[in-house]
C-alpha cells in the first residue's frame, strides 16, 4: 500500500513517514499543495494524508482538485483547527476523515486501516511484471509462484519500480522516495540496495527484469523481450 503524506512541517512529516514505514507502508511525501498535485499527476496512491494549512495551495484546494481529477483514494485531513466549520468544509470538498493535531500515531494508524479496509472491499490491485507478482494488500512477492523474502527497504524499492514499469527511476527519485526528502547518496547505498534486490528477484534467471540505466538510475522492464 502506498500513502502520500502532504505536510509542510518537516518533523511531523518524518514522524508520520517513519511510523508508517515501520508498519510496512510505502510512503511518498510532499511539503506544499503544488508538489502534492504534481505527484498525484504521475503516481497512484492508496491513501492521502493531507494537512489543511499548506504553502502555495491549502488542503481544501488540494482536496477539491483531487476529486475534480476523479482520484478516488481516501483522504485523511490533518488540522490544528478543531472547529465544526473547518471539518464540514473539508468533508464537503471530498475528505473522508479528519484528525486534529496533536494526535496519537495509533489513532491515525487505526483510521488509515479502517479506510483501507473499506477500499479493499471495492478493489484490490496486484502488481505484475512477467512472472513477478507483488500483492500490496499482503506484501507477498513471488516469482514464478516461488515466494521471495524481502527486507522492508527491498520491498519498497520493488513496489516503487513495479508501479512504474518501463520508466527510468533516477537515483534522486529513488533516494527521496525510499530514504526521504533531500536524500544525498554519498555511499552508493542505492546501488547496493538495488543489487541486493536484483539478486533476490532475478538471480540467475534468463529473464532479468531489473535493468541498470547507465549514469542515470534503474528501471523494471515493461514487457518481457
Amino acid at each position: 500500500m502506498t500513502i502520500l503524506v502532504v505536510e509542510d512541517e518537516y518533523k511531523i512529516t518524518r514522524f508520520i513517514q517513519r511510523g508508517l514505514e515501520m508498519e510496512h507502508y510505502t510512503v511518498d511525501v510532499a511539503y506544499d499543495g503544488e508538489e502534492a498535485l504534481n505527484k498525484l499527476g504521475v503516481n497512484d496512491y492508496d491513501l492521502i494524508i493531507l494537512d489543511l494549512m499548506l504553502p502555495k495551495k491549502d488542503g481544501i484546494e488540494v482536496c477539491k482538485e483531487i476529486r475534480a481529477r476523479k482520484i478516488d483514494a481516501p483522504v485523511i485531513m490533518l488540522t490544528a483547527r478543531d472547529t465544526i466549520e473547518d471539518r464540514i468544509k473539508g468533508l464537503d470538498q471530498g475528505a473522508d476523515d479528519y484528525v486534529v493535531k496533536p494526535f496519537a500515531f495509533g489513532e491515525l494508524l487505526a483510521r488509515i486501516r479502517a479506510l483501507l479496509r473499506r477500499e479493499k472491499t471495492v478493489k484490490r490491485s496486484v502488481l505484475q511484471v512477467a512472472d513477478l507478482v507483488l500483492d500490496p494488500a499482503t506484501h507477498e512477492v513471488t516469482r514464478a509462484g516461488t515466494p521471495i523474502p524481502l527486507t522492508s527497504k527491498e520491498y519498497r524499492l520493488l513496489d516503487y519500480f513495479m508501479r512504474r514499469p518501463g520508466q527510468v527511476c533516477t537515483r534522486t527519485m529513488i533516494g527521496e522516495h525510499i530514504w526521504g526528502y533531500n536524500f544525498i547518496d554519498s555511499s552508493n547505498v542505492i546501488d547496493v540496495s538495488v543489487s541486493n534486490l536484483r539478486k533476490k528477484v532475478d538471480g540467475d534467471l534468463p529473464l532479468q527484469l531489473i535493468k541498470t540505466v547507465r549514469n542515470v538510475g534503474y528501471k523494471i522492464i515493461q514487457e518481457p523481450r
